[in-house]
């Protein structure tokens, strides 16, 4: 993981995580959940607070992904073929992440945090699709909110050796991916088999 990002977040802090984050579901190449693992080790080494890492990192994906959204939505489809490349979207990427938008629709939301690539291009499709946003933020925001959970507390539970998921992502990218679109997966049908019940 670039040295400078690390930095960054151990000089601002809270500040650092919220903007990171932010500019990173926007689509700027920042590693996400390598990012997120970090402050869970700064969590462990006590340097930050867990409630106030927690909340910078969820405030902060969900600005980031509520303005990919808001992108995708006035500006739709032109714009992320125009500029999208400039920041590593490709116009392969929003093929696929359209199929699967309307294949999968709210559930692509949800999981598309736990898939590099989708969920940079998740929320600018639902702009895109004049979802409407309470809809939109409804899953967005769910999802959001397990996905900076799990990696902070991941991080905080292997502290010093925190490391080890950024060459988990490094070497086994796929297998990583689809082990964590299967947990998510699970918590969700776990979710819905609760609620159904009451």
């Amino acid at each position: 993981m670039n040295k400078t990002i690390l930095d960054f977040i151990i000089h601002y802090e809270y500040v650092g995580i919220f903007l990171a984050l932010a500019f990173g579901l926007i689509g700027l190449p920042v590693p996400d959940e390598i990012l997120l693992t970090f402050t869970g080790y700064l969590v462990y080494e006590r340097k930050t607070g867990f409630a106030l890492t927690f909340l910078s990192a969820f405030l902060g994906a969900m600005s980031g992904i509520s303005v990919s959204y808001f992108l995708g939505y006035k500006l739709g489809l032109p714009f992320l073929k125009t500029f999208g490349p400039k920041i590593g979207i490709t116009e392969e990427k929003i093929e696929k992440t359209q199929w699967h938008f309307q294949k999968y629709g709210k559930l692509m939301i949800i999981i598309g945090y736990f898939i590099p690539g989708i969920r940079h291009i998740s929320a600018y499709i639902a702009g895109i699709s004049a979802m409407k946003f309470k809809r939109f933020a409804l899953y967005a925001y769910s999802g959001g909110l397990v996905w900076s959970f799990t990696f902070i507390m991941l991080g905080k539970e292997l502290g010093r050796k925190w490391r080890v998921v950024e060459q988990y992502f490094h070497n086994l990218g796929f297998y990583a991916i689809l082990t964590a679109v299967a947990a998510v997966l699970l918590i969700w049908l776990i979710y819905k088999v609760k609620m159904k019940r009451s």
